[in-house]
């Protein structure tokens, strides 16, 4: 994926997000299926996953390099790092301490949801001065995949917004039954 398609595909994943929770009804953005994350939990989550990648991405490249490294080997593409990232679940991955939600009360999800939304204009901006190559060079530390590339970095925070997605609509479908 290009700069120019991880951009477009950032914006789309995180809206497609924040417009079908804020769609919900108060029952189901509260509503938890089996004690796991209700849909404002996993807002939360995708909050707080891509609250600190505006500042990281923004370092200058030589102050990253010397924090977190250079890459030591190719860039996984989309779809291999989403597989990489759905074997880790399967075998029983969880959220950090610091990924965990709190309660979200409904009448907090508008302002949730821009603050998610800033999140994402901030890796936007960031991403729009990195070159192409930059991308496949400097890493990030991801809590479950270890060090990745920018790139790959972006691909997971694109997949990680339709993920919760899914699994927030696949929860609220319970309410239906």
């Amino acid at each position: 994926m290009t700069k120019r398609m991880i951009i477009k595909e950032l914006s789309e994943r995180h809206v497609v997000l924040v417009d079908y929770i804020l769609s919900l009804s108060c029952e189901e953005f509260n509503f938890s299926y089996n004690q796991n994350w209700t849909a404002g939990q996993q807002m939360e989550h995708i909050h707080r996953a891509t609250s600190i990648l505006p500042f990281l991405l923004k370092m200058p490249l030589p102050l990253n390099g010397f924090f977190f490294g250079k890459a030591k080997k190719p860039a996984k593409n989309y779809n291999e790092l989403v597989e990489v990232y759905l074997s880790k679940l399967k075998d029983g991955a969880k959220a950090t301490k610091r990924f965990i939600p709190s309660r979200v009360p409904y009448s907090n999800r508008i302002n949730l949801a821009n603050k998610l939304l800033k999140n994402i204009t901030g890796i936007n901006e960031a991403i729009d001065k990195i070159s192409e190559k930059d991308l496949d060079c400097y890493v990030l530390p991801h809590p479950l995949l270890g060090k990745l590339t920018y790139r790959e970095m972006l691909y997971f925070t694109i997949y990680h917004a339709h993920h919760h997605c899914v699994i927030a609509g696949h929860y609220i479908e319970k309410i239906k039954r």
